[in-house]
């Protein structure tokens, strides 16, 4: 008997069933059945099910003689079942990573309740990844064994058929069908779960429910069926009857919601809803205040016209409310851009600098480098940070954009500082000076080498940026390669400062007991092995997708070694299952504090490798898609030629060869650290540790960019791990 089977109802749905079925079939955790119901879709869906069935033992292909309902195809997948668990799929939705390891464990953990209750993230359409109110629900469960009696707060979560894992047996005997009906599977969601003796709650993100494009002209569903439906749950006396307080508000909530979509029929709905109301409202109920309060008392007692008037009421409020802040908008913009001019009409402040990073994401980065060494050397330059207002300056004085007091940093200031471009609203005075500080290695294809590369442009306006760059005085360059690429992708007057990167100085000047305190901080053991995993941003692809089976890695190399795991900063999670061999750094502010805990980095073609190479501990490349990312995103140099300068360390492609290059020690070899020399020979040349003085005494000081020349750096090792025990290649600590 397998542990689940997976029940997949198909109907006209052959571009998205082959993702569907191989998310599931490329499941680490291998002890399922799939079984695809396909009820004579026209569009060759049933042909495609054949096909993969044939091709993967493990699924079974069902096709019914004539077309039924999305329930009814789901009770026929289970109906042959032999599973221990049922799970269901959609076609559109996938299964993450490591998603039935995750359910098989808890579900062990939990004693095999009757029910597994499951997180799950929302992709909207052209849109990313995104975590669910679900997930918080689950969350407040914890590792407890519950009923819905007890935590009646469940029924909140999505009521749908793909988010939970039903033990078969529990199933059979309490007779649980979906049936037809548009209604039929959030049904069966709640009278599953109102029937079970034993719930338990996963916190894991363990389907993606990829939303699709909508349809013109697609059915809208009678919403006369929601009340009949929530009629037939709340009549189950026997079942319902200590749950229904809460199940008769989500039933208000749910047909308040169906209310709007009442084109047609709105008077005979009111009152349909009104007769549900009258049986099954619970003596003392109390709907909640506010607005929606009052919309679902004036519904639930058939007030149809006052219910009408009021919603027109709320309409043009909200229209008039809209045009109000429209208008204040342009009042403002037109406010600002005239205070913006008359402010450049005031004299410049000789003593004041403007710093900004990542698009006023926060203090970080060369800027913030550059600060601080300002502060110490330079102390007359008062810096003030631009920052947007759900970041942190971290004490520092700051103003947050298309306020006053922005627009009067920007017309005063005499020093700009930024790791990106300031916006095009700015007007460089006479007399002001701008430093851009980069904030990486080019790798991938830059500026005016987009225009080869047009999937990775997308869009970009070439002649407003190089209306940007002309606003450059200094750019900073950590290596002579950089030097040699921002010449030419930035065509303009601009002056290289070939100083290095002040945010690497860190490198150079660390300690055992700074190395000890940044892994003190992420809370990494003594002795534990520490990897960063630090992939970069495809612009080609919608929001973060990992390239590891991280669960599995974790698994493979051991309790002893700790993954942290660092998207870019584009993304504010890494998404990931919970898991004590993994931690989501990704909001970490400062990935210089990562790079010193971690006694390795795994990286694909993030430009993090050429700061983590002044530290001469081990880089694994891994490269699943480098000729997609070559021909699409351009490159500047061949990563993976094996040539001296070129390429880091040992390279990997799967998930598979980054085990075995961690477990035969391939990842901290002779070679590797050939290699790794040689590109730190050609990538860290300048990093001496006084990057930021140089900048600071020729931006703010005036003296000579050559007074201070970078001196060749003296090649220590800074220790990964001061004073602990060397790992081994498995990852366990020797004595």
């Amino acid at each position: 008997m397998p542990r689940f089977t997976v029940v997949v109802p198909i109907h006209e749905a052959r571009g998205l069933l082959r993702a569907c079925l191989e998310s599931v079939l490329r499941q680490t955790f291998a002890d399922i059945e799939v079984i695809g119901i396909d009820d004579g879709s026209a569009d060759g869906s049933g042909r495609l099910l054949d096909e993969l069935a044939a091709a993967d033992p493990r699924v079974r292909a069902v096709h019914l003689a004539a077309p039924v309902s999305a329930g009814e195809r789901r009770d026929a997948g289970a109906g042959q079942a032999r599973g221990e668990y049922l799970l269901f799929l959609e076609p559109g939705l996938v299964q993450l990573p490591g998603a039935l390891d995750a359910i098989d464990a808890r579900l062990q953990a939990a004693g095999n309740p009757d029910v597994l209750l499951f997180g799950h993230l929302r992709t909207p359409f052209l849109g990313t990844p995104e975590p669910t109110r679900s997930l918080d629900m689950l969350r407040a469960t914890g590792d407890a064994v519950t009923t819905a009696s007890a935590r009646p707060d469940l029924l909140g979560v999505a009521p749908v058929s793909w988010n939970r894992a039903v033990r078969r047996e529990f199933w059979r005997d309490e007779g649980l069908r979906f049936g037809s009906g548009e209604r039929a599977e959030a049904m069966w969601a709640l009278g599953s779960l109102v029937a079970a003796g034993s719930v338990a709650a996963l916190a894991t993100p363990c389907v993606d429910h990829r939303q699709q494009r909508p349809l013109p002209g697609a059915h809208r569903p009678d919403p006369r069926g929601a009340v009949a439906a929530y009629d037939a749950l709340l009549s189950e006396n026997a079942r319902t009857e200590p749950l229904r307080g809460p199940l008769y508000a989500l039933a208000v909530r749910e047909l308040l919601k169906a209310y709007a979509g009442a084109r047609t029929h709105r008077r005979a709905y009111v009152r349909a809803v009104a007769a549900f109301s009258r049986a099954h409202r619970p003596a003392g109920h109390r709907p909640g205040g506010g607005r929606s309060g009052l919309r679902a008392r004036l519904l639930t007692d058939g007030r149809a016209r006052t219910l009408a008037a009021l919603d027109l009421a709320l309409a043009a409020r909200r229209k008039l409310r809209s045009r109000a802040r429209t208008l204040r908008k342009s009042v403002l913009r037109t406010a600002f851009r005239h205070y913006y001019r008359l402010q450049r009409l005031l004299p410049l402040d000789p003593h004041l600098a403007v710093y900004a990073s990542y698009w006023n994401r926060g203090v970080s980065c060369n800027p913030a480098a550059v600060h601080r060494k300002a502060a110490e050397l330079a102390p007359h330059i008062r810096g003030v940070w631009v920052v947007g207002k759900a970041e942190a300056a971290d004490g520092h004085a700051f103003v947050l954009p298309d306020t006053l007091a922005y627009w009067r940093l920007m017309a005063r200031a005499t020093y700009f500082v930024n790791n990106v471009n300031f916006p095009d609203h700015l007007v460089k005075r006479p007399g002001q000076r701008h430093l851009q500080t980069h904030h990486g290695t080019p790798l991938k294809r830059m500026g005016l080498d987009q225009l080869a590369h047009p999937a990775a442009a997308q869009g970009f306006g070439f002649r407003r940026f190089l209306g940007r760059v002309d606003r450059w005085d200094w750019s900073l360059s950590a290596n002579p390669h950089s030097t040699e690429t921002w010449s030419r992708v930035y065509p303009s007057a601009v002056r290289h400062l070939e100083s290095g990167y002040p945010r690497n100085d860190v490198y150079a000047t660390a300690t055992a007991e700074s190395v000890a305190a940044a892994r003190a901080s992420l809370g990494i053991a003594p002795g534990r092995r520490a990897i960063l995993y630090a992939p970069t941003h495809r612009e080609y692809e919608r929001g973060f997708r990992c390239a590891l089976d991280l669960v599995r890695v974790a698994d493979a190399l051991g309790p002893d070694t700790l993954l942290l795991v660092r998207a870019h900063y584009f993304h504010t999670s890494a998404g990931l299952p919970e898991h004590p061999g993994l931690l989501d750094v990704s909001a970490h502010p400062r990935i210089e504090e990562l790079c010193l805990a971690a006694d390795a980095l795994v990286t694909d073609y993030s430009s993090v490798m050429f700061d983590y190479a002044n530290l001469d501990r081990p880089i694994v490349v891994h490269a699943p898609d480098w000729e997609v990312y070559r021909a699409v995103r351009g490159v500047t140099f061949d990563l993976l030629s094996g040539r001296p300068g070129d390429t880091p360390g040992a390279v990997t492609t799967s998930t598979d060869e980054l085990i075995s290059c961690f477990r035969d020690g391939g990842w901290d070899s002779r070679a590797g650290a050939e290699l790794r020399a040689a590109f730190r020979e050609r990538f860290c040349p300048y990093d001496d540790g006084r990057a930021a003085e140089r900048v600071v005494r020729t931006v703010f000081l005036g003296e000579p960019a050559d007074a201070l020349a970078p001196v060749e750096p003296a090649r220590r090792t800074v220790p990964p791990q001061p004073g602990a025990r060397r790992v081994s290649p498995a990852g366990r600590p020797s004595p």
